[in-house]
């Protein structure tokens, strides 16, 4: 039986490793991760630069993750029956909130964008289908943590050791929450109000609203946010604006009834 080709190997894991570094990588930090030498790491990086699956940035000489990759991605996830029952639901949700609407699933312990729908205005956005985003510092990651338990990383729900520091979840700005026990405490409140909001906690000046799409099985799939500035989504008293929880709760319902839940 023959037996597996190291060059692919590597290839593969050059492209996961650039797939986590959304701002690029040089070919040091490459080479080091992986433990290839440099003269390895730079043949299969011009490799996958010549079939369109890495770019290198002429300013910094990082490579990401090119075109052809995204392309391949979009053909995996056309094939989403999450994705393709709620197209028109996102399209509707852009419409009536005004505001960018993302649909994620759980992808190992962080957030899938699977649709993207730009916000309606001629400002210019960039595409995040594909990107992986934070579970505990997104709306849409937050919705997921709270109503499916795979969504929970093993290592926060194990017991605090005496001789252990409690775990602490990354920091992307200063309202990041990076205590598990207050992030539990909030994911108990979204099961009950059955929606997620956070503000500013990935990016400063944004705020996102998010709801869970559930499936026949009354299994949480996905979920369905807005995102968008702090001054239209959060009112003066610092709660989210409710017309538009309305409106991502309405399109979480609407998909969860195409994908055959009952009852909504």
């Amino acid at each position: 039986m023959p037996g597996r080709i190291q060059s692919i190997e590597r290839a593969a894991a050059i492209l996961r490793l650039l797939a986590s570094g959304p701002h690029g990588l040089g070919l040091t930090e490459i080479s080091r991760s992986l433990e290839l030498p440099k003269g390895t790491a730079l043949g299969i990086l011009r490799t996958l630069q010549h079939v369109g699956f890495v770019e290198q940035d002429p300013d910094s000489s990082r490579y990401r993750l090119g075109g052809g990759m995204l392309s391949l991605g979009t053909r995996y996830l056309d094939g989403n029956e999450l994705r393709t029952r709620a197209l028109n639901w996102a399209d509707t949700l852009a419409s009536r909130s005004g505001e960018s609407v993302r649909i994620g699933t759980l992808h190992k312990h962080q957030v899938l964008v699977v649709h993207h729908v730009f916000r309606p205005d001629a400002t210019q956005q960039i595409l995040d289908v594909g990107t992986l985003l934070p579970l505990h510092a997104t709306a849409v990651g937050k919705a997921l943590m709270a109503f499916d338990p795979l969504a929970v990383p093993e290592e926060t729900l194990a017991p605090a050791e005496a001789d252990r520091a409690p775990v602490s979840l990354p920091s992307f700005t200063k309202h990041t929450i990076t205590s598990f026990e207050v992030l539990t405490s909030q994911l108990a409140k979204i099961r009950d109000d059955g929606w997620s909001w956070e503000a500013e906690e990935l990016v400063d000046g944004e705020v996102s609203i998010a709801a869970p799409i559930k499936d026949r099985r009354s299994m949480t799939v996905g979920a369905i946010g807005v995102r968008g500035a702090v001054e239209r989504l959060r009112d003066s008293e610092g709660v989210p604006d409710m017309e538009q929880v309305s409106y991502v709760r309405d399109a979480a319902r609407a998909i969860s009834r195409d994908l055959g839940m009952s009852p909504y």
